[in-house]
């Protein structure tokens, strides 16, 4: 009983989101569901390299699935604001775990083809366009914005568990049975965050009807508001430019693993697991500081250090000096995620959240289909070393200018 009380009293201390009951609630269902989000990633993206051999398609499959959050973000926001965010994600995990079913299903009847794993990421690309501002917006609502960042922090440290998990977890059951087990392992997955989510309860924030309701009005007004807040197109700006040349990793280092490092799904597996082992650390190095709140610094040198260390990879040729460059960059990828969503989040006001995060996935998730193309096409013209090299030095160049032009003109800063 002591040490029951010592464990609870320990993790309201560090950890205040798990005191919230709804929020421990879906945490638990995410901690399963991301596992096997994991592993269906890890099983996709070979099994594209398999059937194609092109890191060009594979780049075209990423940009595929994203590329509906980067036309339609903008009016998903809209939805978010004026919707009971707790019935979207019901909506989308189930429309995700179907899609997941689907794909195991043309893998198992070996049926499978590019064309029909391309068609299946363009719907999860659509259902994903209000998931992802969905599940962010939802998450104050869960924990409350005095413990929010601690929040994010743990879904952070969720995700980047699952990360390290689900490649090992993936990798194994692809060499064992083949990777139609994954994608039935991630379609059964998703009922664990749908059986949470019917679980709880909250009381959802939502935009009062106006008569005069027009989409594009809305749209308009949000970014309005992002422009007149520094701190908020700051960290926007910030966002894009890492989404288009770092969070690449599913394009390059299968390629970099394959065609520089000379191995096979195994070490794929604990390259991936070693981001994965970086951005947890990171993940609970930032929960455990998250009282200090968002800090615009944090963003900048976070950022700068991942891009060096895009740059040292590109010089590798062992596979353990790049899972020990990788774990550095997932540490410094996660203060750098971390810190901008929670940035975003509590300096919008509960008017505008959902228009704000909905941006937030576009420039995030939204720059992906851009990030994908350079990628595959830099890796199919000049190799994944080259291209891992020119990721990192745009980075650097991009941020640097960004922070100088910002300096330049006199805009502060967000402050702890």
């Amino acid at each position: 009983m002591h040490i029951y009380k010592y464990t609870k009293t320990l993790l309201g201390t560090n950890f205040p989101a798990l005191t919230h009951k709804n929020f421990r609630i879906y945490w638990y269902g995410q901690c399963v569901s991301l596992i096997g989000t994991w592993v269906q990633s890890i099983g996709q993206t070979w099994l594209v390299l398999s059937l194609t051999g092109s890191p060009l398609l594979l780049g075209i499959l990423g940009a595929i699935q994203f590329l509906p959050i980067t036309i339609f973000s903008l009016f998903a926001g809209v939805i978010i604001d004026r919707y009971p965010k707790k019935q979207i994600i019901l909506m989308t995990q189930c429309t995700s775990m179907l899609l997941a079913f689907t794909l195991s299903a043309l893998v198992f009847t070996h049926t499978v083809r590019y064309e029909y794993i391309l068609f299946l990421a363009l719907i999860l690309g659509f259902s994903n366009t209000l998931d992802m501002p969905t599940r962010q917006a939802f998450t104050i609502e869960l924990a409350g914005k005095d413990d929010l960042m601690n929040a994010i922090a743990l879904n952070s440290a969720t995700f980047n568990l699952a990360r390290i998990l689900g490649p090992a977890i993936g990798a194994l059951i692809m060499a064992s049975f083949g990777a139609g087990w994954c994608f039935l392992l991630n379609g059964f997955s998703f009922m664990a965050v749908i059986v949470s989510l019917l679980k709880i309860e909250v009381t959802p924030y939502v935009r009062k009807k106006v008569s005069d309701f027009k989409m594009l009005k809305e749209i308009k007004d949000g970014l309005k508001y992002i422009a007149g807040e520094p701190a908020l197109l700051q960290t926007l700006l910030m966002v894009l430019i890492v989404g288009i040349f770092v969070f690449n990793f599913n394009i390059l280092i299968p390629v970099f693993t394959k065609n520089i490092l000379f191995q096979g799904e195994t070490i794929y597996g604990f390259l991936m697991s070693a981001l994965g082992v970086g951005s947890l650390a990171g993940a609970l190095m930032v929960s455990l500081k998250s009282k200090s709140g968002p800090n615009m610094k944090i963003l900048f040198r976070s950022s700068i250090v991942v891009s060096l260390m895009l740059i040292l990879i590109s010089f590798t040729k062992s596979y353990y000096y790049t899972a020990i460059l990788l774990v550095i960059t997932g540490i410094f990828n996660i203060w750098f995620s971390t810190t901008a969503n929670s940035t975003l989040q509590i300096t919008s006001i509960d008017e505008y959240r959902g228009r704000v995060m909905s941006v937030y996935s576009l420039v995030f998730a939204g720059a992906s289909p851009i990030g994908n193309i350079f990628a595959g096409l830099t890796t199919d013209l000049f190799g994944a070393n080259t291209a891992f090299l020119l990721c990192g030095v745009l980075t650097l160049i991009f941020i640097t200018l960004l922070r100088l032009f910002f300096k330049l003109k006199k805009v502060r800063p967000l402050t702890p």
